[in-house]
């Protein structure tokens, strides 16, 4: 009985760490089984420090991430999704790119958006009314959405509708009057000399250092200080009080949690439907909803409830949603082994994500990426298959030879039946369960090999290259594809 709990918490624990970060290593598992689960999830909620990055090694070795240009920017992005000790932290960075989706490709440099998602790595765990205020007051948002060209008695309607629309409240829960007063309030938000920034969006002339970084301003004078009404109250309101207003609507959370249920707990219809379509579990969103008003409107308090609950730890639910491509790379690399500059990995593990549908800080609209199985076709599962056999067919990473390791020590002098060798790749590669089919095919393959031992030095080498071949099968399955 003892046994079979332990099997659960494991799988339990896994989970939680495959939904609040990127997976763990076998070796994180058993120092996170040592913790217990409320333990971890409180170091995952609350990370005490900066992420240690090797900034003089990139500046010497890789002046483009340092400096932050396009391709440097998303490899310099992986590496620190790569090797992050607060895993949940820039997974909510993720998760704020997908709904405050910003691309370099309109502000043609990725600076600003590389600022941005500082911002979320700051404020992305807090309150929602100072993630809306630090999102509006946001160089790469303003220019991104034209706020620069909102001004008193002509107004520009892109951010005010957006904030509305896709930030905060979901279609279905304003009118077309309230976005207009919306971007009355937000007149005078703009960017430090604005003409000369929109020359700079168009002119990708580098700095000795860099791109320059743009900064936020406010015009008093060019702020319209009439009346507006905005969601029913009306006042002479500026842009921040236009936030307090949007966060008190209870259709703030309710949009908001539909987000985090989608994102960490199972595949919602794509963000266009939900104005037709209910939550798959209205429970969910109700418990998370209420969190958020008892918290004062904190994020993390929604994530706490979300994470503690029945809904998130049902074993239904357990690789049940279509990995995103950045978390299929990310979580391969950090299973395959740290990676330790200098050195190019990040390059191509960039363009991996890129090539699998999800290209860092260039989503494809404002909608940012609906995900689910809108994540797989023909030719991005071709790409998630090469790229995951490849790192994980290699033995000289560290992470492969321990996975090596792992099973020899466990089979110590025993034979390895197929069965038993297929269990014991399944166990640290997540744990993972397989459909029939897959076990079946699996099994025909690892019976190619004949009698498997690792104490036996004739079939060590053949055992050793069994593993790391049905490694690369298991990690090409439909199964891995799921979180």
């Amino acid at each position: 009985m003892v046994a079979v709990e332990r099997k659960q918490d494991l799988r339990l624990m896994a989970h939680l760490l495959r939904r609040a970060g990127f997976g763990a290593t076998p070796d994180e598992l058993d120092l996170a089984m040592g913790k217990g689960y409320d333990a971890v999830l409180d170091e995952l909620l609350n990370p005490v420090a900066d992420d240690d990055i090797p900034n003089d090694l990139i500046r010497r070795y890789h002046v483009d991430q340092s400096n932050l240009h396009s391709g440097g920017a998303q490899a310099h992005w992986m590496y620190r999704l790569a090797v992050t000790d607060y895993p949940l932290r820039e997974k909510m960075c993720l998760f704020w790119h997908r709904v405050f989706a910003t691309g370099s490709y309109k502000l043609i440099q990725t600076r600003v958006v590389t600022s941005q998602i500082d911002m979320f790595r700051e404020h992305g765990m807090g309150g929602m009314d100072n993630l809306l205020l630090q999102l509006s007051r946001d160089p790469a948002m303003i220019m991104w959405l034209d706020n620069q060209d909102n001004h008193k008695g002509s107004i520009n309607e892109n951010y005010g509708r957006e904030l509305l629309e896709l930030f905060s409240m979901g279609v279905g829960n304003y009118t077309e009057e309230d976005i207009k007063e919306c971007a009355r309030a937000f007149t005078g938000w703009g960017v430090v000399n604005p003409a000369y920034m929109m020359i700079k969006m168009r002119n990708n002339t580098s700095r000795p250092y860099g791109n320059m970084t743009w900064q936020f301003e406010y015009d008093d004078d060019d702020h319209d200080h009439g009346q507006k009404t905005i969601l029913g109250e009306t006042g002479d309101f500026n842009g921040e009080d236009v936030i307090e207003i949007i966060c008190r609507q209870e259709a703030t959370p309710r949009y908001i949690a539909r987000h985090l249920y989608h994102y960490f707990v199972a595949d919602e219809p794509p963000v266009p439907q939900w104005p037709h379509t209910p939550p798959t579990n209205p429970e969910a969103i109700d418990a998370m909803t209420e969190a958020y008003f008892e918290s004062g409107h904190s994020i993390k308090h929604m994530l706490r409830t979300l994470f503690t609950s029945d809904f998130f730890k049902e074993e239904a639910f357990r690789y049940g949603r279509t990995k995103s491509p950045t978390e299929m790379v990310v979580n391969t690399l950090r299973l395959a082994g740290r990676m330790e500059l200098p050195c190019y990995e990040t390059y191509d593990a960039a363009r991996a994500s890129s090539g699998m549908g999800q290209a860092l800080m260039g989503p494809p609209s404002v909608e940012g990426w609906q995900g689910g199985t809108e994540w797989i076709n023909t030719g991005t599962y071709m790409e998630r298959v090469n790229f995951v056999s490849r790192l994980l067919g290699d033995q000289t990473r560290p992470g492969v030879k321990a996975i090596i390791d792992r099973i020899g020590h466990a089979a110590g002098d025993d034979d390895l039946s197929p069965e038993s060798l297929i269990d014991a790749c399944l166990e640290v590669l997540g744990p993972m369960e397989i459909l029939d089919s897959t076990r079946a095919n699996l099994t025909d393959f690892a019976g190619t090999y004949g009698r498997l031992s690792f104490s036996d030095e004739d079939r060590a080498a053949d055992t050793e290259e069994a593993v790391v071949n049905l490694t690369q099968l298991i990690v090409s399955t439909q199964e891995y594809q799921m979180l």
